[in-house]
């Protein structure tokens, strides 16, 4: 096969019969062409495959680019590729365009993977933290770019940041729970030290302590392994020497691990279960979620992040979305009679 050089603009000026200056401008300032100057052009770009290239425009005059970087753990994570659909949506109704990278959940990775973002001179920078410290942004901040922490704060970095209703989820379905007459609620998380897991560890023990429960460490388990299978956590649990009549699942991984671990205890539908994050299978085989809006999550956090490249004064803010619970089977499982 043979790979054809690819048409410069000069190539559409001479095909259009128009000066060089002129293809530039029905590429940046349109409307100072005549619109049928402009339909020549374009036909003549069409026809010779062009397409401009705007990160070179954008440094030239100094700026950056219509690109926005977001960046991400893994793909293999639902709640991530849900989210940049939103941001997408949100940015192309505005003519801005999305670069998604990943860490693959590694602290060492999000610094390297934002720093070749922004040499691309992206107008924004949307991140879901995993490093301990993002003050490596903050240089970048002060230069006018805006850095948006998406369902977790950023730490030591002054930014805009939206996140979800952690907290009370875990509240309103641990209420739930013991409203059914358990007493005995399981809490399993992993990773357990991002800020997410801490806030929906906190609603669990606030409900519990508020009913008298101040103790659940027995039926806690915290973990920061990800190569730790999370049914091998809930059969722990569902062993130990005072198991659980309920359990509340830190994210959708640990739901699914819960239900395996379930299963392999032939549990029989005793144990009440009840996951954060919803996902594609859970209205199928009935599990109960904490669940909440990832498409709108990341629509919010594009539309604050334009927002911010408007007008960069101004306090941070920190935006809550909601969450709720839906009831599918599991989670409104009467505790065993033994322990009634």
């Amino acid at each position: 096969m043979t790979v054809q050089q690819r048409a410069t603009l000069e190539d559409v000026a001479r095909l259009a019969g128009v000066s060089s200056k002129t293809v530039s401008r029905v590429f940046t300032t349109r409307d100072l062409v005549a619109p049928e100057t402009v339909e020549r052009v374009l036909a003549a770009a069409k026809r010779l495959r062009f397409r401009p290239n705007t990160l070179a425009r954008g440094l030239r005059r100094g700026g950056g680019t219509n690109t926005i970087g977001f960046i991400i753990g893994e793909l293999g994570n639902p709640f991530y590729y849900k989210v940049a659909s939103g941001i997408e949506r949100e940015l192309a109704a505005h003519g801005f365009s999305l670069v998604v990278a990943t860490t693959d959940d590694s602290a060492e990775g999000e610094e390297r993977v934002a720093d070749a973002l922004l040499s691309q001179r992206i107008a924004a920078l949307l991140l879901i933290p995993v490093a301990e410290d993002q003050s490596y942004l903050e240089g970048e901040r002060h230069l006018g770019t805006p850095v948006i922490a998406i369902d977790r704060p950023a730490r030591n970095l002054v930014a805009d940041s939206i996140v979800l209703e952690n907290r009370r989820g875990t509240f309103e379905a641990t209420k739930r729970l013991l409203a059914r007459g358990h007493r005995r609620i399981g809490y399993v998380c992993n990773p357990a030290s991002v800020y997410t897991q801490a806030e929906r560890l906190r609603g669990f023990r606030d409900a519990m302590a508020a009913s008298g429960i101040p103790d659940t460490t027995r039926w806690e388990r915290l973990v920061d392994d990800p190569s730790m299978p999370p049914d091998q956590l809930v059969g722990d649990l569902l062993r130990s020497a005072d198991p659980p009549t309920a359990v509340i699942t830190g994210n959708n991984r640990v739901t699914v691990g819960a239900l395996r671990a379930l299963r392999d205890a032939a549990d029989e539908g005793r144990t009440a279960l009840i996951g954060f994050d919803d996902f594609d299978t859970a209205d199928v085989i009935g599990v109960s979620v904490i669940s909440y809006d990832p498409v709108d999550l990341g629509r919010r956090a594009a539309a604050l992040a334009l927002e911010r490249m408007g007008d960069a004064t101004g306090f941070t803010r920190q935006i809550e979305l909601p969450t709720w619970i839906i009831e599918r089977g599991t989670g409104e499982r009467e505790p065993r009679k033994e322990t009634a």
